[in-house]
């Protein structure tokens, strides 16, 4: 009887949040161990069920820089990274748009189709969803100049769940397009969609003091403290950026989640609590 009390005032507790979140767009960065590990990949599916059943529009935005690296080390071709940024070539462009646009998004979309969502994967070149150019004008890493989400918010109107690799159109004829970073492009799809929320899931907590303890809230000057001290670095350098784009452009709240913990998102999303680090205006 006790546990049956427990489960009701948990669902007590979710009550105010799927009030609110209903009807809204949550976009979602998917990556880390939850992309990877079978069983996480299973959890992530079902609350991604969940919140649409639920009557909430999630938007999915995946990476998969491991499995890109691991094809260009099977290929003999060499990659760098530069303030957590992949460096993309023209000999590497390729390979990236295979894996990204290819296996894992049709992987992805296959998968929550299994489970019972209709998703559909697509890229930036779909529909003209988002055009870029290169970001340092020598490489194939690309920062976006444009959005149209017009294709998205048919899907989201129609029940669609849009799966989005992180490939972006060129507004030239005949170019191979950009690699974008996947953080990058939740953030922009977020500010055109208006969405409610986004939420990053990632390989750790949340983020970090210097003594390994997560910070429950952050907001832009100690984004700034924090990363002046060298604490946020490397690959949570481009996320940070991304989540004070986010909310400086109308998105309520950004929300860092341990992706290799099992249902992550409903706990983030749907008890008081929380269990990662919010990112607020």
């Amino acid at each position: 009887m006790e546990t049956r009390i427990k489960i009701a005032d948990i669902l007590l507790d979710s009550l105010p949040f799927i009030r609110v979140f209903r009807g809204k767009v949550v976009v979602i960065k998917y990556g880390g161990s939850a992309q990877v590990n079978p069983r996480l990949k299973e959890q992530f599916a079902k609350d991604v069920v969940m919140m649409y059943m639920l009557g909430i529009k999630p938007v999915i935005i995946h990476g998969g820089g491991k499995d890109v690296s691991k094809m260009l080390e099977t290929l003999h071709i060499p990659t760098e990274f530069i303030d957590g940024h992949r460096v993309t070539t023209q000999e590497s462009m390729p390979v990236v748009e295979m894996v990204l646009s290819g296996r894992i998004n049709k992987e992805l979309s296959t998968f929550l189709n299994h489970h019972g969502i209709k998703a559909v994967g697509v890229s930036g070149k779909d529909g003209g969803l988002f055009e870029a150019v290169s970001k340092d004008g020598s490489d194939y890493t690309g920062k976006i100049t444009h959005v149209d989400v017009s294709l998205l918010t048919t899907l989201l109107d129609n029940g669609f769940v849009p799966v989005i690799a992180p490939i972006a159109g060129s507004c030239e004829a005949n170019h191979p397009g950009y690699n974008i970073n996947a953080d990058l492009v939740a953030c922009e799809i977020a500010k055109s969609l208006n969405a409610f929320k986004v939420v990053f899931l990632t390989d750790t907590k949340g983020v970090l003091d210097a003594g390994g303890s997560l910070l429950p809230t952050l907001n832009e000057e100690k984004i700034l403290q924090l990363t002046k001290q060298g604490v946020i670095a490397g690959g949570m350098l481009p996320k940070m950026q991304a989540c004070l784009e986010c909310v400086k452009n109308g998105v309520q709240k950004v929300h860092i989640i341990d992706g290799r913990v099992e249902h992550s998102l409903l706990l983030e999303l749907f008890t008081s609590a929380g269990v990662g680090t919010e990112i607020v205006p």
